[in-house]
């Protein structure tokens, strides 16, 4: 697989991670990263967040969503490979 090639995954995390500013976090540390996608809070009180960018990119970004913020706890990330969607920035949805 080429290192510029787009790639995609969904992230779903679980833990401490609403009302602790995982969202913005995710968002900066995405930026970052060179990572584009979205990230929001689900109902069930995991974060829910879609990347995509080149595979080292999205390793990097995986490496900093397991940490999460100052105050935030992460138990679990389930990861999936899913298509890219093409986006050209990194949002916060509601």
């Amino acid at each position: 697989m080429s290192s510029s090639l787009r790639i995609a995954r969904r992230y779903v995390i679980y833990g401490r991670v609403q009302g602790v500013g995982f969202r913005y976090f995710t968002q900066n540390r995405a930026i970052a990263c060179g990572v584009k996608g979205w990230v929001k809070n689900q109902h069930d009180g995991t974060v829910l967040v879609h990347a995509e960018g080149r595979e080292i990119d999205l390793q990097q970004f995986e490496t900093y969503l397991r940490m999460g913020p100052p105050g935030a706890r992460v138990d679990q990330i389930n990861t999936s490979q899913v298509q890219p969607q093409y986006k050209s920035s990194f949002e916060i949805l509601s």
